[in-house]
């Protein structure tokens, strides 16, 4: 990225840098959209929280391996794994001691590969301890613990970095199958102009195959990528000319590829990316000429973005996101979704026409989506929300009341006393909101639940074994399938009297 919050430091730097730009400016093509964005009316959705606490979160993903977890990489170089249901993610892979941080450095992209359900394969992006680089590699999770990966790691692709800010570092599958790579320009105001040379991987989006290994090296390029082949450019360049595209993600419906590109001091863009597309930079920033290569401005080749917008307001750093396509309809079908690091304002595009949706107040380092395709907001403070339909955050979900009842005669345990063969009753939980898919967690451990006599309001939960081996409280919680959490009830298992 170009400003996150752990060097901030630098942000009043680049407000000089603003104030003293010069003001000739050369239009490429016409204006696209820019600052024309409405306050929000009353806002249909919101942020729900997810998890806190965490240490500068980077992304979240799902394995698309059906399991409905959700992955989140740290900067780093921790990647944690929330399941459905669960209030606390568990470590999924550390690698730490491999992952150089400070500035923009850091454990940057994850991606699972899309037979990843089959074969375990998945692939992260980093700066590597000591030099810098950017290294893309594999990793498998354990055939034993589906949460946990093994260490081993199979590099495929490492490139040099010359300083620690503009690494790009995103990674993800398209709907070809192929991996998809962004890398950044890696230097202030590119003076080696890396972006618009072919020869180099930086200030690109790449695609390579990661299924195909050669005898040159552990992935093979495409042969419908740009370059490919006798065509004098690097092999795996998909496209050219970014600053630093943090973040992109692929349309589930269509497959187009929106790329957002982090501005220098007056611009930031969402591209929508084809093969062999030159996005400007860095003889444009936006749809305006930078002056530092002014002579191209008016002959280089380039695609206009398809959002732009300035700093007015505080805004400084665009974070890419998604096209939505849930099945809650938490948003329109299609429309697009993204925001800024600096203000924490979320906007969506839709129908050719930008507008604000939420000023969350978080510096937003990325967007997520599960395997339904809900999408999640990340703060590098340490969050992770969920976007909702405000008037859906709470389908009353709650308990009102709960027994402990046996599981053959029905009898009521009352008082709730120590069973050594606690396996033998069953937890009855009655209240409301209990979807289907609803289960029942004790002291943090999901029990077996089925629907009761009344669906919706009751649950049938079993006891484990030692659920009532020994005196002291039970926290009872029932969660929905979506993770909506009911309130909490404690019931307290008591000594057994002496007979």
């Amino acid at each position: 990225m170009k400003r996150l919050s752990f060097f901030m430091p630098c942000l009043a730097v680049l407000c000089v840098f603003y104030l003293l730009a010069g003001q000739a400016e050369l239009s490429r093509r016409s204006p696209a959209l820019l600052n024309q964005l409405p306050d929000p009316s009353e806002a249909k959705v919101e942020v729900a929280p997810v998890l806190e606490n965490l240490d500068r979160p980077v992304y979240l993903t799902g394995a698309g391996d059906g399991s409905k977890r959700v992955f989140i990489a740290e900067l780093p170089g921790r990647i944690k794994t929330l399941p459905p249901g669960a209030s606390s993610p568990t470590v999924f892979l550390n690698i730490t001691a491999k992952v150089r941080t400070g500035s923009e450095d850091g454990l940057l992209g994850l991606a699972f590969h899309p037979e990843y359900e089959n074969n375990r394969r998945f692939y992260v992006s980093y700066t590597r301890v000591p030099d810098g680089a950017l290294v893309i590699a594999e990793y498998r999770a354990s055939r034993q613990d589906p949460d946990v990966a093994l260490t081993d790691e199979r590099a495929l692709l490492t490139i040099p970095q010359p300083s620690a800010i503009h690494h790009g570092g995103m990674i993800d599958f398209g709907p070809d199958g192929f991996l998809y790579i962004s890398t950044g320009d890696a230097e202030w105001e590119d003076p080696a102009r890396r972006a618009q040379d072919k020869e180099s991987l930086r200030g690109k989006i790449l695609r390579i195959d990661v299924d195909g290994p050669t005898l040159a090296g552990p992935y093979s390029t495409p042969a419908t990528n740009p370059f490919s082949g006798a065509i004098p450019g690097r092999d795996e360049i998909y496209a050219t000319g970014f600053r630093n595209p943090w973040r992109f993600s692929f349309d589930r419906a269509d497959g187009r590829l929106y790329v957002g590109d982090v501005g220098h001091n007056r611009r930031e863009e969402i591209n929508l990316v084809t093969a062999g597309g030159n996005y400007g930079w860095r003889v444009f920033e936006g749809t305006l000429c930078t002056n530092f290569d002014s002579s191209l401005c008016g002959v280089l080749q380039t695609a206009p973005p398809l959002i732009e917008y300035d700093h007015t307001g505080g805004r400084c750093s665009i974070t890419a996101g998604y096209a939505y396509r849930g099945a809650k309809a938490t948003l329109p079908a299609g429309s697009y979704v993204y925001g800024d690091f600096c203000t924490g304002e979320i906007f969506l595009f839709e129908e050719g026409a930008p507008k604000l949706l939420l000023d969350t107040g978080l510096n937003i380092t990325s967007f997520g989506e599960d395997e339904d395709g809900e999408i999640y907001v990340i703060g590098i403070g340490g969050t992770v929300h969920r976007l909702l339909i405000a008037s859906a955050q709470e389908p009353e979900i709650r308990i009102d009341s709960i027994q402990v009842r046996n599981r053959s005669t029905g009898n009521i345990l009352e008082p709730v006393v120590v069973k050594k063969k606690g396996k033998k009753f069953n937890l009855v939980v009655r209240g409301a909101g209990f979807s289907e898919g609803t289960v029942v967690f004790v002291n943090g451990v999901k029990l077996n639940t089925q629907a009761g006599s009344t669906p919706g309001s009751e649950l049938i939960a079993r006891l484990r074994a030692d659920t009532l081996s020994q005196p002291g409280p039970l926290i009872i919680e029932a969660v929905t399938s979506d993770g909506l959490r009911s309130n909490r009830q404690v019931i307290e298992v008591l000594t057994e009297p002496d007979k």
